[in-house]
């Protein structure tokens, strides 16, 4: 299992995601968010999804990204929230060691 708490900026829509995997390829998701385009998303694709499709598309490509793009969503690029979703999945699978990630502004 893995659990990221996404704190995306000033939208103030913070995401618990947390992703459970038991074969290290199926991964059931959930997502607590107030954020209404990522509840409408992870309501329109389902909570089961196959890990290593996710992991392995290319850099923005992956199914989550495709439902932005076709729903003309996230409003901004800069949302982090599908970024998370990626990383729990990946951690999940033990794809990649759950490890923190940031993004900091400097100056």
């Amino acid at each position: 299992m893995a659990k990221v708490i996404v704190e995306p900026g000033v939208c103030g829509f913070t995401a618990e995601i947390e992703a459970i995997s038991e074969d290290g390829m199926e991964v059931k998701l959930t997502v607590d968010t107030g954020c209404p385009a990522i509840i409408d998303m992870i309501e329109s694709l389902g909570d089961t999804y196959d890990g290593y499709e996710v992991v392995f598309a290319h850099p923005g490509a992956n199914l989550f990204y495709q439902y932005a793009t076709e729903h003309n969503f996230p409003q901004h690029g800069g949302c982090v929230t599908i970024a998370g979703i990626t990383k729990a999945i990946e951690a999940a699978c033990s794809l990649a060691l759950p490890t923190n990630a940031s993004i900091t502004f400097a100056g």
